[in-house]
């Protein structure tokens, strides 16, 4: 029997996100809504600023009081009130008279202008202005920046900090959004233990549930680190059947190409829902991915770590960020330069870890450079070298060797 059809990578990722749809949206208090993407356009409950407001720390008054007014002709003006910010007072400025008013305190009925401090003598009882304001200086006025009923956010929108504050000015104290995806992380087989122990011989430690927890966390996921399991068909399948409840989405890694102790595939395989096969990629070419019996989704990806983080990087992270409400969820590359050259292996797309060489670009080409971060290049147990890598060089499947100058592809950091 042959080795069985390959699939591509761009395969695998359509058939990753045509099998995902976002969560369903809830209200979330607009303090933990920050990282999730916004289900429904938001548009604004009140004006922007709500009134007309002091734009500086300074008097408000009657403009016409103040026609001619200079150095060489000072006025005095009785102040008959003081209005910090968030005052509720709301004294009538009346002819020939001012107030003393802070910066985003509301102007009171009768002024029209504000005169900055610095061109008073900031008096308290009576004060001294030696400048003419312009026609209604210093004053922001009440739906200035947004009109009530003006779209403020778009749905779709990944809620960053400066969102979050748009929708908090615009009276907003919850936001509906896609939650985000509650993902289990598990690494399968008997050889692992936990870091920082002694291993025995013939043991490692468990680093996949570790970099597939912060990947999920830095996807936009909450993750639910399970650990290290061991090769035991019987406690795995237990095990999964506690864990999905409670979880949106189960990334595995290890147990998943056609070793006697693969316990992933002997467990999962059985199932009509679940894919298993190989791609046409280097690292990462055994993978899995499909729902168990109660719907769960289930990525289930090889057990070498730079097999593990390529392949979330290309399908993983993609369909979480599909699941999260992402309109535009796969990976958008940009244009880079090999510093050196590299061989890949032919008809399989490579991913490559990469450092950026120099910051900067590429002799006038606007490109940046980059190169392998491990010495020895993308084997699959080259964990070490993660720890230097920016992103991922992609490397198509007709391209047998890179060279220096050539010009490929790069997923930088997480985009």
């Amino acid at each position: 029997m042959g080795e069985p059809v390959k699939r591509s990578v761009a395969e695998h990722q359509r058939t990753v996100l045509a099998a995902l749809e976002p969560l369903p949206a809830r209200d979330v208090p607009i303090g933990g809504a920050g990282g999730a993407v916004l289900a429904a356009d938001v548009r604004s409950r009140t004006p922007i600023p709500l009134f007309d407001n002091s734009a500086m720390d300074g008097y408000a008054v009657r403009r016409a009081d103040l026609i001619g007014a200079g150095p060489d002709h000072p006025v005095a003006l009785p102040v008959i009130a003081d209005l910090p910010a968030g005052t509720g007072e709301r004294p009538e400025i009346g002819p020939g008279t001012a107030a003393r008013i802070m910066t985003g305190a509301p102007m009171p009925p009768g002024a029209d202008a504000v005169v900055p401090v610095e061109e008073t003598d900031a008096g308290t009882t009576t004060v001294t202005i030696t400048a003419e304001p312009a026609e209604a200086a210093h004053i922001r006025r009440a739906g200035d920046d947004l009109a009530t009923g003006e779209l403020v956010l778009r749905a779709g929108t990944r809620l960053t900090a400066r969102h979050l504050a748009a929708a908090a000015g615009a009276g907003h104290g919850s936001l509906p959004v896609h939650p985000r995806p509650r993902v289990a992380v598990i690494s399968t087989g008997t050889e692992l233990v936990d870091p920082g122990t002694e291993p025995a011989w013939g043991q490692i430690p468990d680093s996949n549930s570790y970099l597939l927890a912060q990947s999920v966390t830095e996807a936009g996921g909450a993750p639910v680190r399970i650990g290290a399991v061991p090769d035991d068909e019987a406690a795995f399948a237990r095990l999964l059947a506690e864990v999905s409840p409670d979880v949106d989405a189960i990334v595995l890694s290890g147990g998943v190409s056609v070793g006697a102790f693969d316990v992933v595939k002997a467990v999962l395989a059985p199932l009509p829902s679940m894919w298993f096969g190989p791609l046409a990629m280097q690292p990462g070419k055994p993978q899995g991915f499909g729902r168990l019996a109660d719907g769960t989704v289930v990525f289930a990806l090889p057990g070498n770590p730079v097999s593990v983080y390529v392949s979330f990087e290309v399908f993983v992270r993609p369909g979480l960020r599909r699941l999260a409400g992402d309109t535009a969820p796969l990976p958008r590359p940009v244009d880079a330069v090999a510093e050196v050259g590299w061989r890949s292996p032919p008809g399989r797309e490579q991913y490559m870890p990469v450092v950026i060489a120099q910051d900067g670009a590429d002799g006038g080409a606007g490109l940046l450079r980059v190169r392998p971060s491990a010495r020895r290049g993308s084997g699959s147990h080259l964990v070490g070298g993660l720890a230097g890598a920016d992103g991922l060089a992609r490397v198509a499947a007709d391209v047998d060797e890179v060279s220096a100058g050539d010009r490929v592809a790069v997923l930088w950091g997480a985009s």
